[in-house]
């Protein structure tokens, strides 16, 4: 059977196939009326457009790509349903390229290339500068989302991590706490060097010390191993902060669940990212709020004001993230079940 084209509706309508390929563009400027005869009569026909096609024409599709390399985390599913929202809400589509956790992504990145993206998001990872430059020579723009980079080669989007986590530690302080301990995630990313940071910066400045500091990978099992050895120590904590909700879930039901420990009568244990799953009674996390719609909002802005590869420098956007108060950690009750302006 053969396939219907552009050439069938235009010539069935009486008008020019540009005129049908505008038709199905967001911002193609024809009267609605035509627009209308000609999205019905594409139905009719069966006729849809090849947006590969039209992007090699064009030499930029309607598409933009994501890039997401921690699919296991709760957090970045939430961000992908956020993100897939607002791209179909803007006429555009999305290629998602899922990257295993110990694969390099610029093994991946080439190939968004050959799909003519209008645009890259890459989430829960970062890009070599060498890569950066490949995209800036194909005059394709890149945000980085929940990464930062520190040389402003690329642009980036992420919540305020070091004042959110400096006001997660001076809570705990405030509340009484004396004996500190974090559970990183990977110590080589932007998310775990400026949220351990701002932790650490608060406490020295209440005159306090980390007690410890252990890794979980960002992994529900991380976080689990992580609480065993910190609250099986002969040095116990009484207030670890986690660095993702993942892993404080995890290091929750390490210590009731296997040490015996009440949470949070024998220590109180704070999250980042305030995941659904944070809600939920089991857990009843503290967390931090990360603005994911406010986050992607910025993303989605940044790649549609060619900023980045136009006249304009990369930028670092950082949007405030809320503390929100639950039962997972021994606070001022007064604050209880409020939100707190990180």
């Amino acid at each position: 059977m053969k396939r219907v084209t552009s050439k069938d509706v235009a010539r069935v309508l009486g008008v020019s196939q540009s005129t049908v390929s505008r038709a199905f563009s967001a911002d193609a400027r024809i009267p609605e009326e035509t627009r209308r005869k000609i999205l019905e009569s594409a139905r009719t026909l069966g006729y849809t457009p090849n947006e590969l096609a039209r992007g090699l024409l064009k030499r930029k599709s309607n598409i933009v790509g994501v890039v997401m390399a921690d699919m296991l985390n709760p957090f970045y599913p939430n961000v992908l349903d956020i993100m897939s929202r607002h791209l179909h809400g803007s006429g555009k589509r999305m290629l998602l390229f899922s990257v295993p956790n110990d694969t390099d992504v610029d093994e991946v990145l080439p190939f968004l290339l050959q799909y003519k993206v209008e645009g890259v998001i890459i989430t829960s990872a970062t890009l070599s500068s060498k890569m950066a430059d490949v995209f800036r020579n194909h005059d394709t723009k890149v945000v980085l989302f929940n990464r930062a980079v520190y040389d402003h080669s690329v642009s980036s989007v992420c919540c305020e991590n070091v004042d959110s986590s400096a006001n997660v530690a001076r809570l705990l302080v405030r509340a009484g706490h004396k004996q500190f301990a974090i559970i990183g995630g990977k110590p080589d990313t932007s998310t775990h060097i400026e949220r351990s940071g701002g932790f650490q910066r608060e406490l020295r400045r209440s005159g306090l010390t980390l007690l410890a500091e252990e890794f979980g990978g960002n992994t529900f099992e991380g976080g689990f191993r992580a609480a065993k050895a910190l609250l099986g120590a002969k040095e116990r904590p009484d207030a670890i902060f986690c660095i993702s909700d993942v892993m404080a879930m995890g290091a929750l039901d390490a210590a009731r669940c296997e040490l015996g420990l009440n949470v949070p009568g024998d220590v109180s244990i704070v999250g980042f990212d305030d995941i659904p799953s944070a809600a939920w009674p089991s857990y009843d996390l503290t967390t931090v709020r990360q603005p994911v719609e406010a986050m992607v909002s910025q993303a989605l802005s940044i790649l549609a004001e060619d900023v980045g590869y136009g006249s304009s420098a990369p930028v670092a956007v950082r949007v405030p993230g809320e503390i929100v108060i639950r039962r997972s950690a021994k606070l001022e009750p007064i604050r209880r079940k409020a939100h707190f302006p990180a």
